[in-house]
């Protein structure tokens, strides 16, 4: 269930200001993901678009190990090095949610430092299928 109110400014990107769940649902908390290739363990190249590509596929992953999926994300937080990437960061956030009935509640935060000098962030909330 979406929670939108005129009280409040309206969301400017691809997410809610507030999305309810109904309780005695399994909850997942996802941990922050970064650019990392799981195989090689090293940072992505080609900038801040290919590590957020690369974090959302590596949370991605973690969704399915939990049972769950990105339309089940019911609130994300990004960490960003620099919030002039907010723009194409959001283009390809969006992409993830194609299809989903609602974009989660999302917050997105300029970090003076990320892990592995990263340029982006992403940790989630979910419900298990």
């Amino acid at each position: 269930l979406t929670i939108s109110t005129g009280k409040a400014p309206a969301a400017i990107g691809p997410y809610n200001q507030a999305v309810a769940v109904n309780s005695g649902q399994e909850m997942v908390y996802l941990s922050g993901q970064i650019g990392l290739d799981p195989v090689s363990g090293q940072m992505v190249s080609g900038g801040v678009e290919a590590e957020a590509k690369q974090a959302l596929n590596n949370l991605g992953q973690v969704l399915a190990a939990a049972n769950s999926s990105f339309p089940n994300i019911v609130k994300t937080t990004i960490f960003l090095a620099d919030m002039a990437d907010y723009a194409k960061v959001n283009e390809i956030y969006a992409t993830y949610f194609e299809g989903a009935s609602i974009y989660p509640a999302r917050a997105v935060v300029a970090a003076a430092g990320l892990p592995k000098g990263a340029r982006f962030e992403i940790e989630a909330v979910a419900i298990a299928n």
